[in-house]
């Protein structure tokens, strides 16, 4: 249930023992190996040297312990840039070739780097396939990390084009899907299509969506090869990948998890808690400088989750100060505990640690590891050892399901449109979806997150933040669901190509609830108005839409100026404004109690999810919080009474 990230490569070998022998003591069991090793494995084009890293697995294996092979395909070699220098991809903001001398310098548009990224994946799964002592596969590192999804390179035009080609079948069906008209962009051939970058101005909107497609497409085509070829060596293993935030592969990413046995999180609450609340105020955001803030980590989790289609790993957790924030500092002390357990409450079953020592070169010395570089344990050292007693003492089913009946419906696509067609500079895609999901995490309920193309049948509450796109196979999923539907702002709004509804907004969804939309503005942050809700004031900010209902539509809130805000027919709300924490969780919970599902108000920073028969409580805040358990809760960590940045776990 625990493992560690390990760098034989960096360290005498004569260290290698004492390593592992201390990974046993302090309870881990499982070690990530390689993946940024490909200079060590092939130091020359062909030459190959895999002595070290059979002594390695030999040294894990001797202590008991089990490894993760990755292959080494995030950090191509010195030498293969040389070989093929196309290799490298083009910054699509200033059209120049990004160079060698950090990681994920590669290109998916490269054939020669498909090519030779199979080559080594192939290499070492025949190697090291059925080794005994390896359990299982991590694909590539962090795929899509800063932003190397898209490149505005000369093989990723001709390969754009190919893909368009294909998709529209021919050139007078994508100028009419696409509207070429508009600006005199009619193109007579598919050769004559450029990528959507370096213009003028902004770039056609249906053009930046095809494009964006084709780039998700040629990470997925990349990563499902990667895995073929790994599974063909590896039987009887089990294949995962690292992701990092979803939003940031810019890919789809329940296409991109399809053929893994599960899905990997890399979680590092601080540093990227810091950039995601970049412009909150000190005041609301210093409490949570060295804890990140209580949904965060939980949202990722429960994403992850969801594109798992099971269970998760953390593969990476961050056991100290990072360096690659925009502020690094360290955690509270007692936080790597509560993040460990906060991942396994929301559905992990193992919670690796990076790294095992810290490094004292290189670009990632001031990163913390378990122990410091001068072989000293770090305070992480010691709230692992209690999380290892307390998994012990606490016989927690890691295989058991997080049981929601809320689910949030998300995509890729969501995000691709919103950040095309902005708007508005203050509308963000993953913040409102945040704002919706920290709302109903307020309120004590589990969250799933799931595609339009999932199963509904299990769900009492679906909430839609932000869907643009949505296409009549998920409408009619709609109308056979039982549960009530959110929709927020934008969502219906636009067809496949990115074009206007027809019919006006929200498009396909009028079939659920009559209404049109007339108009959006979006206003300054700064220039809020008011939000009227069962005799309650909230906030309308940011995004506004006029919305025109006939008498048999609810209004369920209204503007300052008595026009309608929320609009509800039947089993299906429409929310038409971006608005407050405040209406939001007053909303969710007057819904909550029409449809009977159980909420549980609980102090400020303060967050409880069941997994199972097993309820977890954790305690985000720097004072003393008190809870009240049911009676019938049995504790086997903690109790009712929680010290700062503590945990409790109760069995029902």
């Amino acid at each position: 249930m625990l493992g560690i990230c390990y760098y034989p490569e960096h360290w005498p070998e004569e260290m290698w023992a004492q390593d592992v022998t201390e990974m046993r003591e302090l309870g881990l069991e499982y070690v990530r190996i390689a993946e940024f090793a490909w200079s060590k494995m092939e130091p020359r084009d062909g030459e190959y040297d895999f002595t070290w890293l059979d002594r390695a697995i030999d040294t894990i294996a001797s202590a008991g312990l089990k490894v993760i092979m990755c292959t080494p395909t995030a950090t191509p070699p010195k030498w293969l840039i040389d070989k093929f220098p196309d290799i490298l991809p083009v910054d699509i903001n200033t059209g120049t070739t990004r160079g060698f001398g950090s990681r994920r310098h590669y290109d998916f548009s490269s054939e020669n780097y498909f090519n030779e990224a199979m080559r080594i994946t192939e290499v070492l799964a025949k190697r090291y396939g059925e080794h005994p002592a390896i359990v299982g596969w991590q694909t590539d590192n962090e795929i899509a990390c800063h932003d190397t999804t898209h490149s505005g390179s000369e093989n990723a035009k001709l390969a754009f084009q190919k893909w368009c080609a294909n998709y529209y079948d021919d050139i007078d069906t994508l100028n009419k899907a696409w509207g070429t008209i508009f600006w005199s962009m009619e193109y007579q051939d598919f050769s004559q299509i450029e990528l959507p970058i370096l213009a003028v101005t902004e770039t056609h909107p249906s053009h930046n969506l095809a494009y964006r497609r084709f780039s998700s497409d040629q990470v997925i085509r990349f990563h499902d090869e990667m895995i073929r070829i790994i599974r063909a060596n590896a039987p009887d293993r089990f294949v995962t990948h690292n992701f990092i935030p979803m939003v940031d592969t810019q890919t789809d990413n329940y296409a991109l998890a399809k053929n893994l046995d599960f899905v990997a999180y890399d979680n590092y609450p601080l540093g990227r808690t810091d950039m995601f609340f970049k412009d909150m105020p000190a005041e609301e955001f210093k409490p949570y400088m060295r804890t990140g803030h209580p949904d965060f980590s939980s949202y990722s989790f429960d994403q992850t989750r969801g594109v798992s289609k099971n269970n998760f790993w953390i593969m990476e957790q961050q056991p100290g100060p990072v360096n690659w924030g925009y502020h690094n500092p360290r955690p509270e002390d007692g936080m790597v505990r509560l993040w460990s357990w906060q991942a396994f409450a929301h559905g992990a079953e193992v919670v690796c640690y990076f790294r095992w020592r810290q490094a004292p070169f290189a670009q990632e010395q001031m990163h913390a590891g378990v122990k410091r570089n001068d072989n000293s344990k770090s305070q992480a050292w010691f709230e692992i050892e209690r999380v290892r007693d307390e998994l012990a003492k606490a016989h927690i089913d890691t295989a058991a399901p997080v049981k929601s009946k809320v689910a949030i419906v998300t995509g890729t696509i969501n995000q691709w449109v919103t950040e095309i067609e902005r708007q508005g500079d203050s509308y963000n895609h993953q913040q409102v979806e945040f704002a919706y999901y920290t709302a109903l995490r307020q309120l004590g309920l589990s969250v799933d997150f799931i595609s339009t193309d999932c199963d509904f049948s299990r769900y009492d509450l679906l909430v839609a933040p932000c869907l643009p796109i949505v296409d009549q196979a998920f409408i009619d999923k709609c109308k056979h669901s039982k549960a009530h539907l959110v929709f927020g702002p934008r969502s219906g709004g636009k067809t496949s190509e990115l074009t206007l509804a027809p019919e006006l907004p929200p498009g396909l969804i009028q079939q659920l609830i009559p209404i049109k939309i007339h108009s959006t503005e979006t206003i300054r942050p700064d220039c809020s108005e008011t939000l009227n809700f069962n005799d309650g004031e909230y906030e309308s900010k940011l995004w506004r839409e006029e919305i025109v209902l006939p008498e048999t539509v609810i209004t369920a809130a209204s503007y300052h100026d008595g026009k309608p805000a929320v609009a509800r027919f039947e089993n299906t709300s429409y929310i038409s404004t971006l608005s407050c924490e405040g209406f939001l969780i007053a909303y969710f919970e007057s819904l909550a109690a029409e449809l009977d599902l159980n909420i549980m108000k609980l102090p400020k920073d303060v967050r409880i999810v069941d997994r199972g028969d097993v309820a977890f409580v954790f305690n985000y805040g720097h004072v003393e919080q008190h809870f009240k358990a049911p009676s019938n809760a049995n504790f086997v960590v903690g109790g009712e009474t929680l010290a700062p940045y503590d945990v409790a776990i109760y069995k029902k």
